[in-house]
């Protein structure tokens, strides 16, 4: 056996171990993923302030300034789906920030 023949095969032997599914197990998940928040990190759209609402993928200085408009003229969100009347949130949007957010009552000790 050559010495080519005997590297090939170390390196075959290696690559075997990487792409097994044993190997794909136990490896850690891609940082890009991105997690599910616990029912308490939910960021409530009607108590929201703008630097809370910019912690939202997607949600910059301006877009939290409509949000905070739109909350204002229309007395409130009601309902999640109201997100996609904020110019600027569309359907694509609004699907990334439904599991982010949610729509409760404002306490008075919340203002």
């Amino acid at each position: 056996m050559s010495f080519n023949r005997f590297a090939a095969g170390i390196i075959a032997l290696g690559w075997m171990f990487v792409f097994s599914p044993m190997a794909a197990a136990t490896q850690t998940p891609a940082q890009d993923t991105v997690a599910k928040p616990a029912a308490s990190a939910l960021i409530n759209l009607n108590s929201a302030n703008a630097a809370e609402l910019e912690k939202l993928p997607g949600v910059g200085p301006a877009m939290a300034t409509r949000i905070l408009e739109y909350r204002q003229k229309s007395g409130g969100f009601k309902k999640i789906e109201e997100l996609m009347n904020v110019k600027g949130i569309g359907e694509k949007s609004f699907l990334k920030l439904k599991p982010l957010v949610t729509v409760a009552p404002v306490k008075v000790s919340d203002r």
